[in-house]
């Protein structure tokens, strides 16, 4: 049994099939397919994290393991016919303000070091390719993938193998690890000899990893379809995807349905809610990041807006392991859980019935999350942290 159908638990739930091909694989999820942060991303299946420490035998794990996710979606996508906007684009890491560029400076070296490919553009070459001359520099990597996360999360649902019983909107209030284990849902308790939790919060109190994890949330908002007349002012190519070089500045989207998408300001959220006023400044924040880049497109409005939760860490890292007797959890992707949640849900599998692999070895040998301060502080802290790092992003919002 899995909990959880964003990509971690779907991708679970699909190699335990292959795995145990004549066995029942119950799959819960507590809101129906891509309602939560899988439908909720920009929509990037990353292979290279933001920002990685190249010299460390670690990120050598994690870059092999995010290119086996980002293997595994294009098959998944290939073998499914799953219609989800799927480009081989690759990403930009783009910046404007000098501490970006330091940041791409980092970038390249933590890649040479990594031995994979890459290009820096100057301004002109990158407005070439995404219409706006905003941004100072980029470097483009060639092995993130892009794609509408909804379509892409609904059409692995629906190509689950045979075995596999997919159960929407059927949340877990409680989990009693055992032999079995035992779940308590709203209409059902359930036994199982094992459970993989691929969750976020609520749930990572049922687990214990609450004072490992906290719950972050970022927001969007996404305009109309251009018009011919609007994708001719804007130019570049067809699609494209845009990080920021600077942590916690805008990410952007330009999609294949010719609309353009605007992701900054993160919030800690224990509660996972936005207030009214909260939204007004986070929308006009949007607004003004937009025209910014894009003053050519000044009859373009927002259509839709919306937040997205994910789990971080302290130290960047996720947790990969048991939590209980026959419960078994991967958690906190940081942020980046196309590609890396997916090969986490695949190793998960691997691990619970003992299949070894190079990958597996990867996984398990990466450092699980740090230890969080007491919650009073972490209330205090975790804000002040990402209210500095949005201050030092300056021009990149």
């Amino acid at each position: 049994m899995a909990i959880g159908a964003g990509y971690t638990g779907l991708a679970a739930a699909r190699r335990l099939a292959e795995h145990r091909p004549g066995e029942r694989i119950l799959l819960l999820e507590a809101r129906r397919i891509g309602l939560g942060a899988s439908g909720l991303n920009s929509g990037f299946a990353i292979d290279i994290p933001h920002s990685v420490n190249g010299a460390t035998e670690d990120s050598h794990r994690l870059y092999r393991l995010c290119c086996a996710g980002v293997a595994l979606l294009r098959d998944a996508v290939e073998a499914g016919q799953i219609d989800c906007q799927w480009s081989e684009r690759g990403k930009l890491h783009c910046a404007l303000a000098d501490t970006g560029m330091r940041e791409l400076d980092a970038l390249c070296a933590e890649l040479d070091h990594l031995g994979t490919p890459y290009e820096r553009l100057d301004g002109t070459a990158l407005a070439a390719r995404i219409g706006t001359p905003y941004y100072r520099a980029a470097v483009h990597t060639p092995g993130t993938a892009l794609m509408q996360p909804a379509a892409l999360a609904r059409g692995l649902a629906t190509s689950l193998p045979e075995t596999v019983e997919l159960y929407e909107e059927t949340p877990v209030r409680a989990i009693k690890p055992g032999r079995p284990v035992r779940l308590t849902t709203p209409c059902a308790t359930i036994a199982a000899p094992h459970v993989l939790l691929a969750t976020k919060h609520p749930m990572m109190a049922l687990a214990g990893l609450d004072k490992r994890l906290f719950p972050v949330s970022t927001f969007a908002s996404l305009t109309r379809p251009l018009t011919a007349t609007e994708q001719a002012e804007l130019g570049g190519e067809a699609d494209w995807g845009v990080i920021p070089g600077q942590r916690m500045g805008t990410t952007m989207r330009y999609t294949q349905d010719r609309r353009l998408l605007i992701r900054n300001i993160f919030r800690y959220t224990p509660n996972f809610l936005a207030g009214e006023a909260a939204w007004r400044r986070i929308k006009a924040q949007h607004s003004r990041s937009f025209e910014k880049r894009f003053p050519m497109l000044g009859a373009v409005q927002f259509e839709h807006n919306w937040s997205g939760a994910l789990s971080m860490a302290q130290n960047g890292n996720g947790f990969f392991g048991p939590t209980g007797e026959g419960v078994l959890a991967s958690l906190g992707c940081n942020g980046v859980g196309v590609g890396k949640g997916t090969i986490f849900g695949a190793m998960l599998a691997d691990y619970a019935v003992g299949a070894g692999s190079d990958l597996l070895d990867d996984m398990l040998a990466l450092p699980g999350p740090s230890r969080l301060p007491p919650r009073p502080i972490l209330n205090l802290a975790v804000p002040f942290m990402i209210n500095r790092r949005q201050r030092v992003a300056g021009r990149d919002l």
